[in-house]
């Protein structure tokens, strides 16, 4: 059976329908014999019906994981490694395990520990938006954008074919990674802009809002994420991201060193020089 036969073929339970799970369901309608949700919040298992794309939603996860091929963990970070935890529980059968979290080596540590029926892998696709939850994902989300997958030693060739179809599906890049070396990258591209956004948005003063433009609104965007998401995330790449904010600490201060000192010259040069840093780090596949 061909991989594309596989997903074709397969029931899909995806827990946790905010942006992320939502966008994916959306893309894999239709493209699975079934699509399984599960969420807490009422109001959203709520609008998730009135899409009208799953077979069968429900607010406990014993309700459809003993029936699915695919599992999708699409929850906040914690929750993921909670689920992990009660899967041995949840599900009898062997299926392919996939997070969407956005650090990988506390995932990857924690799938070690399932019995070996369980085909675990690690995942994480580099888009979002400022709002988050279902009534704002979008089928094409993914489009464009690098989808991070970290394998264990025992991952099955069958999972990791499933995972490059799955990008695929979502039209995105499958960019395969160990754990730490994806956590580390994360912390630069993702979670230290996190901080910077949000430092930036909170030392901004109120009085300047009527000449608040295209520029700060980009420059912030991601300080809008809610803090429930990411601190999860912030505890556990602790150790990268605090290397990260030590980097950008050190050109913060040598900025201000030039301006002290009136060495325009200087930083002319340092900043066309990271301007043309910016535009190679542009030139790939979106990232978010």
């Amino acid at each position: 059976m061909s991989e594309q036969d596989f997903i074709s073929q397969s029931k899909v339970a995806i827990v946790g329908l905010g942006l992320m799970g939502g966008s994916l369901a959306l893309a894999l309608h239709g493209r699975c014999q079934g699509l399984l949700g599960c969420d807490q919040n009422p109001r959203t298992l709520e609008f998730a019906g009135r899409q009208r794309i799953f077979s069968q939603l429900t607010d406990k996860p014993e309700d459809i994981l003993p029936i699915a091929d695919v599992v999708v963990l699409a929850t906040p970070l914690n929750s993921i490694l909670h689920f992990i935890e009660r899967l041995p529980n949840l599900h009898p059968g062997s299926p392919i395990i996939l997070d969407l979290g956005s650090t990988k080596s506390v995932v990857m540590r924690a799938y070690g520990s399932l019995p070996p029926r369980f085909d675990p892998l690690g995942g994480h696709p580099m888009c979002g938006k400022a709002k988050t939850g279902f009534e704002n994902a979008e089928k094409s989300l993914f489009k464009g954008a690098a989808f991070a997958f970290t394998p264990l030693e025992r991952t099955s060739e069958q999972a990791r074919s499933f995972a490059e179809d799955l990008a695929s599906i979502l039209d995105a890049h499958a960019l395969w990674l160990d754990a730490e070396i994806h956590d580390r990258w994360c912390a630069a591209t993702s979670h230290l802009p996190y901080l910077v956004a949000s430092a930036l948005a909170g030392s901004t003063p109120a009085e300047t809002k009527p000449l608040i433009g295209p520029g700060i609104r980009s420059t912030t965007r991601i300080a809008a994420t809610p803090a429930s998401i990411m601190l999860d995330i912030l505890q556990t790449n602790r150790e990268n991201i605090l290397e990260q904010m030590e980097s950008f600490q050190e050109l913060l201060d040598h900025y201000r060193s030039l301006l002290l000192s009136a060495d325009y010259e200087t930083m002319k040069s340092v900043l066309d020089e990271n301007a043309n840093r910016q535009q190679e780090l542009s030139a790939g596949p979106e990232g978010g």
